[in-house]
């Protein structure tokens, strides 16, 4: 890994406890399932065992409890290589927990109940650049505190780091927040939840994109699922096809799309190029069950792109 550059990710780690059944229950209804994993996950997780199996050094920044399920997030972040020493171990308190379902199609629902994660301050940020000045890539999300991740926008701004906002979930949070961010990546879902322009194709997707602009950030990259994405860049509109591939979990193929274009960004990519890959990292994780045990290697994505299966 090259020291000179780095992604960094303030976020949020839980223990993925995903049923797998024929179809998702309606309200009130019992199903029986297929499936069942208990595996790392947590959006700000994700993102950084994918920025880091893009081979870019990734520190990971938060909270878990002192249960046992500590071990399955912490675990799996060193094995993939993630610098967990800005992860505090808070005594008393519980790991975070994402309760997902999914169905035969590869839709999912999921709970999330953050627990240590809403512990995660200002304070662990401060700690991290006070001894880690080569990171310079900042990912952040909203399954912490939305006071800590303005607080950690501000301060990469200050300091010159790239700062990629996923919002999501889409909760509330102060639109300053827009002023400190390069890069925002919503879904359709999120972005409607933002603009209150509901997107469900390109046109609507690059009106709600002005409105995202119009807070403050320049750049906007809207998720679209199979339709690919599309891209504001200053006053430059851009729509991206989708790969093609069987979709049998979307679990983290969000994180997986932002994870991998942090990671293109931290080593000088161009912004077209970095979408390609977080464009087939993001195609390639709904193809597995599961969250992190999903996210591809560098070498798969490489595969798929060049490949050409678009």
């Amino acid at each position: 890994m090259n020291s000179a550059h780095g992604v960094v990710v303030v976020g949020s780690m839980t223990a993925d406890v995903t049923a797998v059944s024929k179809k998702l229950p309606r309200s009130g209804e019992t199903v029986l399932g297929t499936g069942f994993t208990l595996v790392s996950g947590g959006k700000g997780s994700n993102q950084a065992v994918m920025a880091s199996n893009m081979g870019v050094q990734t520190w990971m920044v938060g909270c878990v409890g002192d249960d046992p399920f500590q071990h399955v997030i912490l675990d799996s972040l060193r094995v993939h290589g993630v610098d967990t020493t800005f992860v505090d171990c808070l005594s008393g308190e519980s790991t975070g927990v994402a309760h997902i379902r999914v169905d035969e199609s590869g839709n999912n629902d999921i709970v999330i109940v953050p627990m240590a994660n809403n512990r995660t301050n200002a304070e662990q940020v401060d700690a991290f650049f006070a001894h880690n000045p080569k990171a310079n890539i900042l990912l952040l999300q909203l399954e912490v505190p939305a006071a800590t991740a303005l607080y950690a926008a501000k301060k990469a701004k200050a300091l010159g780091i790239i700062v990629i906002f996923d919002p999501a979930p889409a909760i509330p949070f102060l639109d300053e927040m827009y002023r400190y961010v390069d890069i925002v990546t919503p879904n359709e879902t999120e972005a409607t939840a933002l603009t209150g322009i509901e997107v469900t194709d390109l046109q609507s997707a690059e009106a709600a994109a002005h409105v995202l602009q119009e807070k403050g950030v320049q750049t906007v990259i809207i998720t679209m699922a199979d339709k690919g994405i599309f891209v504001l860049e200053g006053q430059k509109p851009r729509h991206f096809p989708t790969y093609s591939v069987p979709a049998v979990d979307t679990t983290a193929a969000g994180d997986a799309f932002t994870g991998t274009l942090g990671a293109c960004l931290a080593t000088g990519t161009s912004l077209e190029q970095a979408l390609q890959y977080a464009m087939a990292a993001g195609a390639l994780t709904v193809t597995k069950l599961g969250a992190q045990s999903s996210l591809p290697t560098k070498e798969a994505v490489e595969q798929l792109i060049h490949g050409g299966k678009q």
